[in-house]
């Protein structure tokens, strides 16, 4: 939720980069605003910065001719003084998930502040983890505390034909931006969803610190150890130990397959390996196809994903080994 990913087409893969803070696509509110602050002290508002419009269907009736420009007169009076409230504290940036209004940009601007409009909630909630600025409702209400000072440096830049707004070099962020860059839309899907999977891998381990090795090594010393039990069961009550164990072979016999690798030859060698007593963590390398130690060569598996894979096959099994009777959903011709 809070490392987001920014797929930008053009330039490289070599390009990709995890920023230390994030990126919005988003230009400033008034061309002269500063593009470039080091050091920036930030502010984040989810309220409108104009004047409070009425309902859709207010109207106003105006007797005296006077009474106009006072409404006016009113109207640039308390967005001036939201202004000044906000000026008191010395921002350097402010973000407004609404509108900011000419005469808003005019007083920001003549204080040196620069604006940005219309940001997503999202964006925002991210922006306040990284810098360290808490999200005001009110500009009445703001304090020294809701300035965010997190943030080494701010810069607009242009990518392409688009404006990006840059926060970068914050002090502990808690949230980032993912960058990924590529020739066309086809490649940077293809990586979003190679990133995806690595993150889903993360969290994975995170959440179940447990590790596997990989490569077959896990499947085949559980085909292993099922064998043996068999061996101990009398009657029909064994055929289920081997099926399972059969089963499990596939995914050896699979790398090796893909690998270019003697499948039979492989297989054997890996079976006896493992029947031998030896150490479990022997599987069949992806790259070469010849059999390698999954510790020794840094492949592992996650836990969890063994552990619901195993379920999910034996439990399918089952529901299919409770099927009776197939009822056929085809009409028959009618016989004479």
């Amino acid at each position: 939720r809070y490392a987001k990913v920014e797929k930008i087409p053009g330039g490289e893969i070599a390009d990709c980069a995890v920023l230390n803070g994030v990126m919005f696509n988003k230009d400033v509110t008034h061309s002269k605003m500063r593009r470039r602050i080091d050091n920036p002290r930030i502010l984040l508002f989810d309220c409108p910065l104009e004047y409070k419009k009425g309902d859709s269907q207010a109207n106003v009736e105006i007797t005296n001719e006077d009474d106009f420009e006072t409404m006016l007169r009113m109207e640039e009076e308390f967005i001036e003084n939201m202004c000044a409230q906000i000026v008191a504290l010395r921002p350097d940036i402010v973000v407004t998930e609404k509108g900011v209004s000419d005469l808003a940009q005019h007083y920001l601007l003549r204080a040196g502040i620069t604006a940005f409009r219309r940001l997503r909630k999202t964006d925002n909630n991210r922006i306040a983890r990284a810098t360290g600025a808490t999200i005001v409702h009110r500009p009445e209400e703001l304090q020294e505390s809701d300035v965010g000072t997190g943030c080494g440096l701010f810069e607009v830049r242009k990518i392409g034909d688009e404006y990006f707004t840059f926060l970068e070099e914050c002090r502990d962020p808690k949230a980032c931006t993912i960058l990924l860059r590529g020739g066309s839309k086809d490649v940077l899907n293809e990586v979003e969803r190679n990133l995806q999977d690595a993150m889903q891998v993360v969290r994975n381990i995170v959440f179940e610190p447990k590790l596997l090795p990989g490569g077959g090594a896990t499947e085949m010393a559980i085909a292993e150890a099922l064998s043996r039990e068999a061996q101990g069961v009398e009657g029909v009550e064994q055929w289920p130990f081997q099926a399972v164990g059969q089963a499990l072979e596939v995914i050896p016999r699979t790398l090796a397959q893909n690998a270019g690798a003697n499948v039979i030859r492989t297989i054997t060698e890996l079976r006896a390996k493992h029947a031998s007593g030896g150490r479990h963590t022997f599987g069949v390398h992806g790259h070469t196809g010849r059999i390698a130690d999954m510790a020794e060569e840094g492949i592992w598996d996650p836990y969890s994903v063994k552990v619901q894979s195993l379920k999910t096959a034996i439990e399918s099994a089952c529901m299919i080994l409770r099927i009776d009777d197939v009822v056929s959903g085809t009409k028959k011709a009618p016989t004479n």
